[in-house]
């Protein structure tokens, strides 16, 4: 009786983080249409100090991102499908995301978690969930071996449904960290 109290004990507190996981999940699915300003810095090993850029980003479930970065120059990301526009004065760029499988855990590492899709992440990342709903910490490292060749990992902190962190690891050493925060405009 004691040992099988012990097992359920147990069996509980392992399904604690996925539950967790899966709630968080759901949240961040719930969520159809987001807007944050960002602050991002990155942390170059041949620079002293890291270049930093701010703006905004918008999200439209269930492939929409938007980058608009505002400092220190004006540039344009939109992510729709598979589809990677950059803009950048009268520059535009066009890039199918399927001929740069190098970019996938970039995107995939942001949108999937800002869809709620789990699945979508599984199958780019080995996921590990730490914290709570109220507080929690993603790590997600690719599956596959290629990709780590140029990104070691990614980190994204949050509360409920709000990415507050997304920290990508870069093989070579070099990161970026992009810091989020509820936007003022309506």
């Amino acid at each position: 009786m004691m040992l099988r109290a012990l097992g359920l004990l147990l069996l509980a507190a392992l399904g604690g983080a996925s539950s967790d996981l899966d709630q968080v999940m759901a949240l961040l699915a719930m969520r159809r249409h987001g807007q944050a300003e960002f602050i991002e810095q990155q942390f170059l090993a041949v620079l002293k100090r890291p270049i930093e850029s701010s703006g905004e980003l918008r999200y439209d479930s269930p492939d929409r991102l938007e980058k608009r970065t505002l400092v220190p120059k004006q540039e344009t990301l939109l992510l729709a499908g598979g589809v990677l526009t950059t803009e950048r004065g009268s520059r535009r760029r066009v890039l199918d995301l399927h001929r740069y499988p190098q970019i996938l855990p970039f995107v995939e590492s942001i949108r999937a978690t800002l869809a709620g899709d789990r699945a979508a992440l599984e199958r780019v990342f080995h996921i590990e969930f730490s914290g709570s709903v109220e507080r929690w910490n993603l790590t997600l490292v690719p599956l596959d071996q290629e990709m780590t060749r140029t990104v070691k990992q990614v980190q994204i902190d949050g509360a409920r449904d709000q990415l507050h962190h997304i920290e990508i690891r870069q093989a070579d050493g070099d990161r970026s960290l992009m810091t989020l925060r509820a936007s003022a405009a309506p």
